[in-house]
């Protein structure tokens, strides 16, 4: 029953669309001014609005009057531009629009202000003609006015320039130029200016050398006169050295030509006298650079022959020392040593100028090539890297300045055995023993004491054993660890002959056998076949 009545959804949709337009109008309606209401509810009461179709009647006729107003808006706008357009063009070019016309100007109609306009056209243009040949005129008369200013200017410049070179000039030729001998310039004002310019720039030029002529005369009067008053020459007593010193140095150049033939021979002299120092010199610095390059040859063979033997873990195949310089150059290298050359002249001299003996004694060979390597290796030097002895072997290397805070006392004295087999080797190296491999024997005052482990032992025999060195222990401590490391332990003894006043080494026991007894067909084992005594002279013994 209720379903019956109800409203349907398409009623209910149209109302909502009706209030929707029915609340937008009103909006627009809102927008509107209280003029523009005004004048609608006037227009609904008129006969016009009264109903629909008259309400869209007088709306069409609304719309075709604003369209005919518009276009008659839209012609008058344009032909009043054209009239602008057309004034505009006809104006004055001075800028002023309307001017006062007499009474014969002033026309009665159209065709009368055309026919006034091209008579006036025409009177125009014949006094434009005649304003642009009066302008051509003046332009003219501009121009060679100003080409008479320019050349007057031109003329004064001139003027100017001979002026002041004739009294820069001497008098001679100010009257030279004055006399009746002297004629006008011929040339053009150009050619005129070109002379006087190159004349003048010749005079300033010629001032300017004889300036720097005198400056440098002064200059060398100066460097005489210093020379001679240095306290180098107060042993030289010739009297020329006395003149430059009493003379005036203006007046010096005038007994210069004298002073040169005078020093000629002895400059001679003096020169043939340097010439073979300079000779001696360089023989002297090709001595140095020969013994430094074996020097620097030396310290590569030091780092060769510290090479170690296999089996030593990562020490094996090292070089137990690296030196590491950088080899100068032959131009620089004669440069340096000439430089230590001058320097250890220049110090054997005494404040007198004379040589001392004493100085040179003190100068010996061995400090000069010392000196003379330093200079050769600078300014970088020697790095000398050694390898640290640690119980492991590892490829750590130390530079020797360091040693003293790195290194322990057996580390410090396995490294100073290995120093000094080094030296040996270099040394036997030098002498031509490098095959042999016998560098020589060591003898230690009880080095156990500082280094007895048992990895430095093992260390200090391997690096000797490279390197051709036999090393000889002796200590008082029975450290049977240090001592099982040995193949040959001699106990030796003290003894004294009081009778005879002697004393001598006798052996006690044989703690280790390490030479074993010869056999008639084994010839690898060695044994001692020989022995040498060496006793002091009478005097040694009374002393």
């Amino acid at each position: 029953m209720y379903e019956q009545v109800g409203v349907g959804t398409d009623l209910r949709a149209e109302q909502a669309r009706a209030e929707s337009a029915e609340s937008a109008a009103l909006a627009e309606l809102d927008r509107l001014t209280n003029k523009v209401r005004t004048r609608a509810a006037a227009l609904l009461e008129d006969t016009d609005g009264a109903d629909g179709p008259s309400r869209q009647a007088a709306a069409a006729r609304a719309e075709t009057l604003v369209h005919t107003l518009e276009s008659r808006s839209a012609a008058a706008s344009e032909q009043l531009g054209r009239l602008r357009g057309e004034a505009e063009r006809h104006a004055p070019a001075d800028g002023t629009a309307h001017t006062e016309l007499p009474e014969e100007l002033v026309p009665d109609g159209v065709a009368h202000a055309q026919s006034l306009l091209r008579s006036v056209g025409a009177e125009l243009a014949s006094r434009t003609d005649a304003l642009e040949s009066a302008r051509a005129r003046h332009a003219e008369l501009v121009r060679a006015h100003r080409a008479a200013e320019d050349s007057a200017a031109g003329f004064d410049e001139i003027a100017a320039l001979l002026r002041d070179l004739l009294r820069d000039g001497p008098a001679a030729d100010d009257e030279q130029a004055d006399g009746p001998g002297a004629s006008p310039f011929d040339g053009t004002l150009e050619a005129a200016r070109t002379a006087a310019a190159e004349a003048r720039r010749s005079l300033r030029g010629c001032a300017a050398d004889l300036s720097a002529a005198e400056s440098r005369v002064r200059e060398a009067c100066d460097v005489l006169v210093r020379h001679a008053n240095s306290a180098r020459y107060e042993q030289v007593r010739t009297p020329a050295r006395r003149q430059i010193r009493e003379l005036p140095a203006s007046s010096l150049p005038e007994h210069a030509a004298a002073w040169a033939a005078a020093f000629a021979p002895r400059l001679r002299v003096l020169t043939d006298e340097l010439e073979q120092l300079e000779r001696n010199r360089g023989s002297i610095v090709d001595r140095l650079r020969g013994l430094v390059e074996a020097s620097l040859a030396t310290l590569r063979s030091a780092q060769r022959l510290s090479r170690l033997p296999e089996g030593l873990g990562e020490w094996s195949g090292q070089e137990f020392l690296r030196i590491r310089f950088e080899d100068p150059d032959q131009a620089t290298l004669t440069e340096r040593l000439g430089e230590v050359v001058d320097e250890a002249t220049r110090a054997s001299l005494r404040k007198d100028g004379t040589a001392s003996r004493q100085d040179f004694g003190r100068r010996d060979g061995m400090t000069l090539l010392l000196r003379s390597v330093h200079a050769a290796l600078r300014p970088k030097g020697v790095s000398v890297e050694i390898l640290k002895p640690d119980a492991v072997l590892r490829a750590e290397r130390v530079p020797v300045g360091q040693m003293g805070d790195v290194f322990s006392g057996g580390q410090l004295l396995t490294a100073a055995i290995a120093l000094y087999c080094t030296m040996a080797a270099l040394r036997s190296n030098d002498r031509g023993r490098s095959r042999r491999r016998h560098a020589g024997t060591l003898f230690l005052d009880n080095p156990i004491g500082r280094a007895n482990a048992t990895y430095l032992l093992e260390l200090q025999r391997a690096v000797a054993d490279a390197l051709g060195v036999q090393l000889l222990y002796t200590t008082g401590l029975f450290d049977t660890t240090a001592l099982a490391e040995f193949p040959l332990v001699v106990r030796l003894r003290n003894d004294a002959d009081l009778r005879m006043g002697q004393k001598f080494i006798s052996v006690e026991e044989h703690l280790r056998r390490g030479i074993p007894a010869p056999r008639p067909d084994d010839r690898t084992v060695g044994e001692v076949t020989a022995t040498r005594i060496f006793r002091r002279g009478p005097q040694h013994e009374q002393e």
